[in-house]
């Protein structure tokens, strides 16, 4: 079978679940290539070959770590050329779309993004997204060059298929643009203990009828209960009832989880492109009217405070 590239998110070694995700969808259509920057990237071998790789391409060096994309783009390329890969797939993080489209450009090809799922296809890969919003679904496939594909999390399950996950170190040169932009500092996010917004399996969100920061303790009590994690509507975060980071829509974070639970939130467009490709949609609010209620799977008129004392 034709082989398929995958770009590796990890942490220190520490493979996160989208790349897992990958590995699954990238079975569908050809034999998985992983390929692994940075620090510890040598350790992530064994769980990518427990999912299905292989083959694991590494590399280290300072430029992954000490400069934004670039560098990261110039380890794909090399890794394109070294494989030629029927297709490659990145996760749909602000960071993955970034390299991808970047490596697009360079090798003159086409490119997918935030596709909810990949199978064969007579003429190639072939895509579903969502499209305008998420009003509507569509089927896409590249027509130029080979597809480069980003993934959003949750759109696959992780599915263990042992493979040989043979560890090559794969030789990368830096070009002149690696070096342009530096990063100077790091200042680690406070973790809450809570799952990822954007690869969480359970998201509880809060909105205006939430009435207030000091309600979005609920909220939490809720999400904690379910091992979710915590989102809010715009209203929510630009009244500084909760933080930015946790905002999910167009403007925001776009989640789709297993479950999603709406509690006060009205479900204007902005939101619900956010999140309108979870599996399961619940809703919590006082108005029957609210647009919320066109999407929802199962639906609570009522206050958010006489369903979780």
């Amino acid at each position: 079978m034709a082989e398929v590239l995958v770009y590796v998110d990890h942490v220190d070694g520490a493979v996160r679940k989208p790349t897992l995700e990958l590995l699954t969808l990238a079975r569908r259509i050809g034999d998985p290539v992983a390929l692994a920057l940075g620090a510890g990237a040598a350790n992530t071998a064994t769980v990518l070959a427990e999912h299905g790789a292989t083959r694991v391409l590494t590399a280290d060096a300072a430029e992954f770590a000490d400069y934004l994309v670039v560098p990261k783009v110039d380890a794909l390329q090399a890794a394109y050329t070294a494989v030629s890969p029927a297709a490659v797939l990145v996760p749909s993080s602000a960071e993955g779309k970034e390299i991808a489209a970047r490596l697009a450009l360079r090798i003159g090809s086409g490119i997918i993004t935030d596709a909810t799922d990949l199978v064969a296809g007579e003429e190639g890969p072939v895509a579903t997204q969502s499209a305008f919003a998420a009003s509507y679904t569509t089927t896409t496939r590249v027509t130029k060059g080979t597809p480069v594909i980003t993934v959003k999390p949750n759109s696959a399950p992780v599915e263990p298929a042992p493979a040989a996950g043979t560890v090559e170190t794969l030789a990368v040169s830096f070009g002149e643009k690696s070096t342009g932009t530096k990063i100077v500092s790091r200042t680690p996010r406070e973790s809450t203990g809570r799952p990822e917004l954007t690869e969480a399996a359970i998201v509880v969100s809060g909105g205006r009828g939430v009435n207030g920061s000091e309600n979005f303790a609920i909220i939490e009590a809720l999400a904690d209960s379910l091992g979710a994690a915590v989102g809010a509507s715009r209203a929510a975060v630009d009244a500084g009832w909760y933080p930015h980071t946790n905002q999910v829509g167009q403007t925001g974070k776009s989640v789709s989880p297993q479950l999603y639970i709406a509690n006060g939130i009205s479900g204007a467009i902005q939101h619900r492109a956010g999140m309108q490709t979870s599996k399961t949609i619940v809703a919590v609010n006082k108005d029957a009217e609210a647009p919320i209620f066109d999407l929802v799977d199962y639906g609570i008129v009522g206050d958010l405070f006489d369903v979780v004392p």
